[in-house]
């Protein structure tokens, strides 16, 4: 009898938005669907993963390829239109929200937060920079909301008693408080939501037609049921913050969106090809990656033990010594970028490279670890094109 991931192995290509309209040959869909095929699949052996997407940019053509179960107890394959959980990878998303709003002149990175957050001034946290928040270099925020932080009064109090552990701008501290609330930030400055944000400017001018933070009811069939290690049902659940750090759904057709946006083969308007440019931007060393406003960067051709040394747990939970770039790092095109992304019962991965305008994107209805992502894109990123 097959796998299940073969069982329901579906793959698909998809034609390209305005600049481009390349079809891959047989041949080509051949080659890269081989590529993704070995890597993948041992990878869901190995960790019981049921269902993955992958979606792949490369010499102008754009693939998508779906493996095994959305739901193994509704027996639903993998989709072009599954939505998985994406985590962190969210946080890239109000990157370019901040950046979009300092265009417009509704804030700056240098602006400190309590002047967006008046209830935090006389603080040790309002006097801290919307930079250090997009770059985790706080000083000192833990990684989650405290567990006894249920609600948006009980934050305000916790960061009104909060003290840095080191000075701003010396050590990362990887943070979803931090991010989050940079989301909160910038929507207040944008003056919406932060959800009709993403959906009707961020997600819609990059063509991302199949993402969301709150899942439409009819949409809700095409949600990727998540799994614990224990095979244990799980969704991501709202709790403070969870909206703005990490609570993006969308599909890996929309992320390779996001990719091609990001790598110059969409064509955008000036405002909002400056925003994404400006999210590139390196503000700090960390070891050897460089911290811009959320997106992590390395040189290119890539060590991949370095991006992996940069994934690592102890990056991900402990202070690391940072040194600021100066000038600012504006990368050229000799860089790859990446980020990864998990909750409970998903996990997820997107990089691209600039200079060989490619990316690849990476979704799982099962955490996994981050090494296994960052390897099993380069490997098919090697085979297909690096």
């Amino acid at each position: 009898m097959k796998s299940i991931a073969l069982q329901f192995l579906q793959v698909s290509l998809l034609s390209i938005g305005t600049m481009f309209n390349l079809t891959a040959t047989s041949a080509e869909v051949d080659t890269v669907k081989r590529a993704t095929d070995e890597a993948i699949l041992p990878i869901m052996k190995t960790y019981a993963i049921p269902g993955m997407a992958v979606g792949i940019f490369v010499d102008g053509k754009q693939y998508v390829f779906n493996y095994g179960l959305a739901s193994k107890s509704e027996k639903t394959a993998v989709t072009d239109n599954t939505l998985f959980e994406i985590g962190s990878i969210s946080k890239t998303f109000i990157a370019t929200m901040t950046t979009l709003a300092q265009g417009r002149g509704k804030l700056a990175l240098t602006d400190k937060v309590a002047d967006h957050l008046p209830n935090l001034k006389g603080s040790s946290f309002g006097e801290t920079s919307l930079l250090s928040l997009a770059t985790h270099t706080t000083g000192g925020l833990p990684q989650q909301v405290p567990d006894e932080v249920t609600n948006d009064e009980q934050l305000t109090t916790y960061l009104k008693n909060w003290k840095p552990e080191h000075s701003e701008g010396h050590y990362r501290t990887y943070s979803n408080i931090s991010i989050g609330l940079l989301g909160v930030i910038t929507a207040r400055s944008l003056q919406q939501p932060f959800a009709t944000i993403m959906q009707e400017q961020i997600f819609t001018t990059f063509g991302m037609t199949n993402s969301y933070i709150t899942v439409p009811d009819s949409k809700r069939a095409d949600y990727a049921q998540g799994y614990k290690k224990d095979d244990t049902p799980v969704r991501l659940r709202e709790d403070v913050l969870s909206t703005e750090a990490y609570g993006v759904k969308t599909t890996a057709s929309d992320l390779v969106q996001f990719i091609k946006a990001n790598i110059g083969e969409m064509k955008l308007t000036p405002e909002f090809a400056l925003a994404l440019k400006n999210t590139h931007t390196g503000y700090f060393k960390a070891g050897g990656m460089t911290q811009s406003l959320v997106w992590e960067l390395y040189p290119y051709p890539t060590d991949t033990a370095a991006v992996i040394e940069g994934s690592s747990t102890h990056m991900a939970f402990d202070a690391t010594p940072v040194e600021k770039i100066t000038p600012l790092m504006i990368p050229g095109t000799n860089v790859f970028i990446h980020k990864t992304g998990a909750t409970s019962g998903f996990g997820a991965y997107i990089a691209f490279v600039p200079e060989k305008k490619m990316g690849i994107v990476i979704l799982a209805n099962k955490n996994y670890p981050s090494q296994v992502r960052i390897e099993a894109a380069q490997q098919i990123l090697r085979q297909v094109g690096m």
